[in-house]
């Protein structure tokens, strides 16, 4: 007989990644079942383990792919099975998400539970639009309702005429589609018409907007904006502060949404500093990194690198492998000998360095000739290099050092094959939503995106890291709108920046 399981109701935070808790992202990683609504923030489901059984039950709105008694039975199932179960839910679990109930399904079977709290959109919401909730030149109160109740119950349980003479900040949820009868309802009982109300869609997000109005005139402008949900509102003299700390919203990336299309492995670098800049990023690997081949021939070339004059490394997954074998065979650093270490620039140099070895060349221009050229300041005559090189790369490097007279020797650290897997439905958001800009970081991650046969999103452009790059996509007709000046993830970054200034 098997022992129950936990199961875990987690709050998911109000979309913005960074502001999932420690705590969630723990019982996340640890899930042996995720069961979980339609997410502002997809990337969650990527830190589940291997073998997690993901049940997607699609509450958002009136779409519901699964009836809360259903969900119901299905995590107290689940947990019975001696499952760790995480029932991920948007924001907060207990506020508005029906979490209450769900906690008292499992109490009433008697298996154990966790309550995870997650930030409320009601508070990150409005804060990511610039509007404290609490002021003190303002309120000294605020209140919290739904504007979707229970349509069983037959009657509602918002006492507007209450709602209407009580002071402070008004927040409420779930109200667009009803938001000319609730604002209606408040003018009715008292409330100023010319009240100051703010309703954020997408809150938290790159997709973020907001609008402004008065109780009187909210309604005709979500009209006339086509807003819809999911969107929380601010009733209060707290919207005005908007005007001076509405922070989020005027970052230089905010409202772009930007493809990344690494591996899954690197993506995490590039894909932050976008969203830092307030772009919406979609992470969408086109290819992945497995080991060689040969696995006993580039574990041979490892133990022997300390034979060599210089190792050469052209990219991270190559250090990273390297390295990785490397300590397989050894537990001393030492034992790596002193041959001269090259990288082929930054990035590559950064991850050497994350395993304490020094870099002793690294190129003015981070390519493949711009290595050969610094090379060329040296005397490589008869030296013995070890290039560690992905099975796919260019012969440059290894063609140039050895017109040069060194002696080199391939060590092929990896293989890049395409990514087979969309764990978060990354390329129907592409195909459905469209993008303002592809990036491209390798000209494999340009040839396997092509491969994929996804259409190509209207007034989208590409952007590229470098010439290599850059001739791989003008190859498949899609030569980029912007190169990289400087051939890194942060030269990429500040090219991003630069292209959307320019088109401002």
């Amino acid at each position: 007989m098997s022992h129950s399981g936990t199961c875990y109701l987690v709050g998911a935070g109000p979309g913005d990644l960074g502001l999932v808790t420690l705590r969630a992202k723990e019982c996340i990683e640890l899930a042996d079942v995720l069961v979980y609504d339609a997410l502002s923030s997809p990337e969650l489901l990527r830190w589940t383990k291997p073998g997690c059984e993901k049940i997607h039950v699609g509450k958002r709105a009136k779409d519901h792919a699964l009836p809360q008694d259903q969900i119901n039975a299905l995590i107290v199932e689940k947990t019975k099975a001696g499952k760790n179960v995480v029932r991920l839910k948007g924001g907060d679990p207990m506020i508005f998400g029906r979490g209450g109930e769900e906690a008292a399904e499992l109490a009433a079977a008697g298996v154990a539970f966790e309550i995870v709290p997650g930030i409320s959109s009601s508070i990150g919401g409005p804060a990511y639009a610039g509007i404290p909730v609490t002021h003190r030149d303002h309120c000294t109160q605020l209140t919290i309702f739904t504007g979707h109740e229970d349509p069983t119950k037959g009657f509602s349980s918002i006492d507007f005429a209450q709602l209407a003479k009580a002071p402070g900040t008004k927040v409420f949820l779930m109200g667009v589609a009803r938001l000319r009868e609730i604002t209606t309802a408040f003018i009715d009982n008292g409330a100023d018409p010319n009240t100051p109300i703010a309703l954020t869609r997408w809150a938290t997000t790159a997709r973020q907007s907001t609008i402004e109005g008065t109780l009187a005139t909210i309604a005709d402008i979500a009209d006339k904006a086509n807003f819809s949900s999911p969107a929380v509102a601010v009733i209060g003299g707290v919207v005005t502060e908007r005007k001076k700390i509405n922070w989020f919203e005027k970052r230089p990336l905010f409202g772009k949404r930007i493809v990344v299309t690494r591996t899954r492995e690197q993506a995490g670098e590039l894909s932050k500093a976008l969203r830092d800049l307030g772009a919406d990023v979609i992470e969408l690997p086109t290819i992945r990194i497995e080991l060689p081949d040969d696995h006993l021939g580039f574990a041979e070339m490892v133990t022997s690198a300390h034979e060599y004059d210089w190792l050469v490394f052209s990219s991270p997954n190559g250090v990273e492998h390297f390295f990785d074998a490397f300590f397989k065979a050894y537990d001393d650093a030492r034992s790596l000998g002193n041959p001269r270490i090259a990288a082929i620039g930054n990035g590559t140099a950064k991850k050497i360095r994350e395993y304490r070895f020094a870099v002793d060349l690294i190129p003015e221009r981070f390519v493949a000739e711009g290595l050969i050229d610094a090379f060329k300041k040296l005397s490589v005559e008869n030296l013995t290099m070890m290039w560690v090189k992905a099975a796919e790369t260019r012969d440059i490097i290894g063609d140039g050092l050895a017109a040069l007279g060194a002696i080199v020797d391939e060590c092929i650290a990896y293989r890049t094959v395409p990514e087979t897997e969309d764990i978060t439905g990354a390329r129907a958001s592409l195909t459905e939503n469209g993008a303002d800009l592809i990036t491209f970081t390798s000209g494999s991650t340009v040839d396997h995106f092509f491969d994929l046969g996804l259409t190509w999103p209207q007034g989208c452009v590409a952007g590229s890291i470098g010439p290599v790059t850059s001739e791989a996509l003008a190859k498949h007709g899609m030569p980029p709108a912007f190169q990289a000046a400087k051939h890194d993830i942060p030269g990429l970054v500040a090219a991003i920046v630069k292209y959307f200034k320019a088109q401002r």
